[in-house]
């Protein structure tokens, strides 16, 4: 499921335990994220799943919800 693997990747990049994280989970608000988490997440969910991330779409990105949706819309 896509939504597992997001959040094992999330969680692996920020040292977060993924059962800790959904699809609501705010990358800002709950998880701090800056720039360079952001730079590292993209490369690491763009390897998993074979996928190439539009910047554009990056900066809309606000859960793992929607990182999932948009993955999800690549296959």
């Amino acid at each position: 499921m896509v939504l597992n693997d997001v959040c094992k990747i999330v969680g692996d990049q920020l040292n977060k335990k993924p059962e800790n994280l959904s699809a609501q989970t705010s990358f800002k608000e709950d998880l701090n994220v800056d720039s360079l988490d952001v730079v590292e997440i993209v490369m690491a969910l763009e390897e998993f799943f074979d996928v190439e991330i539009d910047d554009e779409e990056v900066l809309k990105f606000n859960t793992i919800g929607d990182v999932v949706k948009y993955i999800e819309s690549l296959k």
